[in-house]
C-alpha cells in the first residue's frame, strides 16, 4: 500500500492526551481508536537528554530509507528500513489504523501474510485481524507495550476476520472477543473453539517464531486439547493479559548482528501442573495491593537505547 495512503489514516496521536502511563496489554488491545486523531504537538526541547525516548519515536510517521536493520532487544531498541503490512490483504485486515503500528521488519510482514493464508486453509477462518506490530522506526511507544520495539513482535486477535471488508470506523471501534472465563482459571467454552488451537499451532510451527505469548488459561486449553506432534507447545508461553489476542515474536533475522536474541524457550511442553501453578496462584489471580505504592520507573531515554537508535531517529524518511 502506498505510504501516502497510510499517512492519510494516521497521526499517531490518538494517544496524545494519554500521557505517559502504559496500559495493561489486554486493556490496551480493547482501547478504541479514532477516525480523527489529532497530531502530537511539537516538542519544546527535543534535544533534552532527560526526554523519554517514546516521545521521539512516537512522533515519527515514516520509516527510514534503506535496507531493514534491527537494533537492540525486543524491549529496548529500534528498527531501520521497516516495512508496512498492507492494511488489507486477501486473508488479513489491520486494526486500529490510527495508531500507525503496522510496521515491522520484512521478515515479520512476510510471516503474517503467510500465516494468514495457512489459517484460512487450516482453521477455516476468512483471515486474521492484525493488532499492533511496531512504529515506523520502532522504539518505545507512548502507550501500550514494553516490547514491540524492533519490528519482530506482532499481536494477532483471537477473533476471526469477518468475511467482508471492515470499514475504517469498525477497525477503530470493534472489540476482540474475550477468550478467558471471568475467574481466569480456564477458557470460556462459549468463545474458544478447536479453530483457535489450529491458529496458534500454525503460528508456533513457523520456524522463525521464537515465542508466542497467551493467557495462562489459553495455554492450559492448548495443553489439554493438542493432539499428535505437540513439540510446538514449547514455544507457547503464559503471560499476563493476552486473553483477547496472542503475541507472536520471531527470532533475530539473519544478517542483523545488532539484534539481541532472546534465550530460546526450554524444549518442553510447559504443560505440567508445576509449569502452570504460578499463573493460577492467588498471588497472580488476586494480587494484594502493596502497602507502599512503588514509585513508577522513569521512562527510557534515547541515551539508554543502543547508540545507533539516535541515528535511526534522524535518518531520512523513506520516499512516499
Amino acid at each position: 500500500m502506498a505510504i501516502r495512503a497510510i499517512l492519510s489514516l494516521l497521526l499517531v496521536s490518538a494517544i496524545a492526551g494519554l500521557g505517559g502511563g502504559a496500559l495493561a496489554p489486554d486493556a490496551f488491545a480493547q482501547t478504541k481508536g479514532t477516525l480523527y486523531p489529532k497530531p502530537l504537538p511539537p516538542l519544546a526541547n527535543p534535544d533534552d537528554p532527560t526526554l523519554a525516548a517514546k516521545q521521539l519515536f512516537g512522533r515519527k510517521m515514516l520509516p527510514t530509507a534503506g535496507p531493514p536493520h534491527v537494533i537492540g532487544f525486543y524491549a529496548k531498541g529500534c528498527v531501520a528500513g521497516a516495512q508496512a503490512l498492507p492494511i488489507t490483504g486477501p486473508t488479513w485486515q489491520v486494526m486500529r489504523l490510527s495508531r500507525n503500528r503496522n510496521w515491522a521488519h520484512p521478515a515479520m510482514v512476510a510471516l503474517l501474510e503467510r500465516l494468514s493464508a495457512k489459517v484460512h486453509r487450516d482453521a477455516g477462518w476468512p483471515g486474521l485481524l492484525i493488532g499492533d506490530m511496531a512504529q515506523p522506526r520502532g522504539g518505545p511507544m507512548i502507550t501500550g507495550h514494553a516490547s514491540h520495539q524492533i519490528g519482530l513482535d506482532a499481536d494477532v486477535w483471537l477473533t476471526p476476520m469477518p468475511n467482508r471488508l471492515l470499514s475504517r470506523n469498525e477497525r477503530e471501534e470493534m472489540s476482540a472477543v474475550m477468550m478467558v472465563r471471568k475467574d481466569r482459571l480456564d477458557i470460556d467454552p462459549r468463545a474458544w473453539t478447536p479453530s483457535h488451537l489450529a491458529v496458534i499451532r500454525d503460528a508456533a510451527r513457523e520456524p522463525s517464531v521464537e515465542r508466542i505469548f497467551v493467557n495462562a488459561a489459553i495455554k492450559k486449553a492448548l495443553c489439554r486439547e493438542a493432539r499428535g506432534d505437540r513439540s510446538w507447545l514449547s514455544k507457547v508461553r503464559p503471560m499476563y493479559g493476552h486473553d483477547y489476542h496472542f503475541h507472536i515474536r520471531i527470532k533475530c533475522p539473519p544478517g542483523n548482528p545488532q539484534c539481541e536474541p532472546q534465550t530460546p524457550p526450554k524444549p518442553t511442553e510447559g504443560c505440567t501442573t508445576g509449569d502452570l501453578a504460578y499463573w493460577f496462584s492467588d498471588a497472580v489471580l488476586h494480587p494484594k495491593p502493596p502497602k507502599v505504592p512503588p514509585k513508577p520507573k522513569p521512562p527510557i531515554t534515547l541515551a539508554q537505547l543502543p547508540p545507533d537508535c539516535a541515528e535511526v531517529l534522524v535518518a531520512p524518511a523513506a520516499r512516499q
